[in-house]
Order: structure tokens, then C-alpha cells, then sequence
């Protein structure tokens, strides 16, 4: 069987490039693989969290997952501590991680920058907790992008290590999920920097959350450059906002960029705007909608999630079964 998993972080105000990147292409892994889809609320405690925030983002996340279109009845959704395995199995990885590996991670340099001694432990062995995320599960697959290829890697040397160490052939090598066109999706207001939740201007990013005449406020006032829409891809070298719409529309159209470009070419940004603002309000204003309607009633939507983890458990539980007695872990 081919497994998905995959999760987000609950830290707030997911937008466009969330969906793009990985809710959009999420819902079409439903239709080939098995798929658990996780809010990572563990991960989200490398840094400082309010109680009530955290909670109430946990359920935000749940409610973009179902609102862009990821059904129940074939995935499961369920927060990350909801699963005690998956704490548990991190804990035996990382006896078999060496500080070595760890060290050669370039997300917490980023992170901790010149402050590292001042780390919390999380933040420097986070990524065993997300190779247990994974192999917990025994999936197959790992929806990737560009700045996940080297958590991938770890989580299959960590694999490959336990086999090796336990003379199995246990835990499978997950492969990186990679999909057609990439969409990198970047700052509405500065076409080489990426769209993100922390950018202090909220018109640089649409927020899944947005109305349908903020959505049409916000593309219209994305910055552009004087010169028209070329035909061939390769003129939109050194045109990062033209770039950057363009490619927010072919991914929202699902469509080639070359195609995009032999719609429009030779318009004015004035009209193409106008296009885009009709495509992203219909396909993003129902989401955001599904998401109020959604988050009216948070128990419902922590029943869903209480579900979620019950199918989640009974995987996890199984397969921790097994993994202790490959060790030899007794449990009389």
C-alpha cells in the first residue's frame, strides 16, 4: 500500500501559498494513496506558544484541511499530540541519530541564527520528530518542497539505520512526492522575497481566511512593472512580480505558465489583474467561506479531528508493537 503523511505547523494565518504548495496538491493524493494529514502541534513548540492561540490555530488548520477539499471518509486529520506514538518513536530514533547528522541541518542554523546556545533542545532535534512523524506510520511518500529535501534524506538515513541495526527490512524508505510544476508562491508586494505568515504587511500575502473583496483588494494592488505581458517564459527573467502572478494564475487555473503567457501576452498588468482577480475570488472565496462556517462550531470540528486520531492511534499502535519488539522492549 502507498502511504501519505504529511503535516502543518498550527501557527496562524495559512494563505496562498499553504494551498498551492501543499493543500491543493494534498487533495489529489486522495485519490492514490492513503493519507494522513497532521497538524504538528509538537513541532509548533520549538518556539513559544499561547495556550488559547494554539488551540484555536490547531482548529483553523482543521478547517482549511476540509475546506480545501480533503474528505474524512478517505484521509485522516487529527493533531500530532493526539498520537502519543509519535513522541514515543522519536525518543527511540533519536538514540540512533547521530549528533553528526543533526548538526549538518541548515534549518535550525537558520532558525537559532547567532543565538544557538540559547536553543531549546526541540528546535535542534526536531527533525528526528518528524522522521517518527513519517516512519510511524510506515509511509511510503512525503509530499516535499525545496526546503524539506534535506529533512527527507535524514529521515530515510534514520530508517535505514534502524534496519540495518535490527537486521529488517522494516521501516520503508519513504520517497519524495514530487509534484508538476512547482509553485513557489511569493510576497504580493515583493516579488524575490516569499509569501509568509510573519511579513509584517498583511496585503503581501492572501490569507485563506480573507473575504472575497479582500482577495480582489489584495491582488489588485500587488505590485507589477510598466511593461506588458511577454509570450515566452524566459522574459520573465528579471521580472519577479510579473513572474510571480503569473504563476499564481497557472497554478490557480491549472494550467501550464506557457499557456498563461499565450492568453495574455501583450496585455497590460490592468487587465491581467483583473483575471487573475476573478479566478483567485472564485476558487478561493468558497474556501474561505467553508472555513467561517467551519470554525462556528469548534466542537464539531474537534469531533473530526477526535476521529482522525482514533484511525491515526490504532496505525500507530500496531506498528509501536512491533518496533518494541524488534528492540526489546518487554512488555510482559
Amino acid at each position: 500500500m502507498k502511504r501519505i503523511f504529511s503535516g502543518v505547523q498550527p501557527t496562524g494565518n495559512l494563505h496562498l501559498g499553504n494551498y498551492l504548495g501543499a493543500l491543493k496538491n494534498w487533495v489529489g493524493l486522495q485519490d492514490e494513496f492513503d493519507c494522513l494529514y497532521g497538524i504538528v502541534d509538537l513541532h509548533a513548540l520549538t518556539l513559544p506558544q499561547e495556550p488559547d492561540a494554539l488551540r484555536a490555530h490547531t482548529r483553523e488548520v482543521a478547517a482549511a484541511f476540509l475546506a480545501a477539499g480533503i474528505d474524512t471518509k478517505r484521509c485522516a486529520i487529527f493533531n500530532q499530540s493526539a498520537v502519543p506514538g509519535h513522541s514515543q518513536l522519536a525518543w527511540l530514533l533519536a538514540c540512533m541519530t547521530p549528533l553528526g547528522w543533526l548538526n549538518r541541518m541548515t534549518q535550525f542554523k537558520d532558525k537559532a541564527g547567532k543565538h544557538k546556545e540559547n536553543a531549546g533542545l526541540g528546535l535542534y532535534a526536531y527533525p528526528v520528530l518528524m522522521a517518527a512523524d513519517v516512519l510511524l506510520y510506515k509511509a511510503t511518500h512525503v509530499p516535499v518542497g525545496e526546503d524539506q529535501k534535506q529533512h527527507l534524506e535524514l529521515v530515510r538515513d534514520i530508517a535505514g539505520a534502524f534496519n540495518r541495526r535490527y537486521g529488517v527490512e522494516y521501516f520503508p524508505l519513504p520517497e519524495p512526492q514530487i509534484f508538476g510544476e512547482a509553485t513557489r508562491v511569493m510576497s504580493l508586494r515583493d516579488g524575490t522575497a516569499k509569501m509568509s505568515k510573519s511579513d509584517n504587511s498583511d496585503n503581501s500575502r492572501i490569507n485563506l481566511t480573507d473575504d472575497r473583496d479582500t482577495i480582489a483588494r489584495k491582488i489588485r494592488k500587488a505590485k507589477t512593472d510598466p511593461a506588458p505581458l511577454p509570450d515566452d517564459p524566459k522574459d520573465l527573467e528579471g521580472r519577479p512580480e510579473a513572474a510571480n502572478l503569473i504563476g499564481i494564475y497557472a497554478a490557480l487555473a491549472d494550467l501550464p505558465r506557457d499557456a498563461v503567457l499565450a492568453r495574455f501576452a501583450g496585455a497590460q498588468f490592468s487587465a491581467f489583474k483583473e483575471a487573475l482577480t476573478a479566478l483567485a475570488v472564485d476558487v478561493l472565496g468558497p474556501i474561505g467561506e467553508e472555513m467561517a462556517r467551519l470554525l462556528k462550531d469548534p466542537g464539531a470540528v474537534d469531533a473530526i479531528l477526535r476521529d482522525g486520531a482514533e484511525h491515526a492511534n490504532a496505525l500507530a499502535e500496531k506498528h509501536l508493537a512491533e518496533i518494541d519488539d524488534l528492540i526489546g522492549l518487554l512488555h510482559a
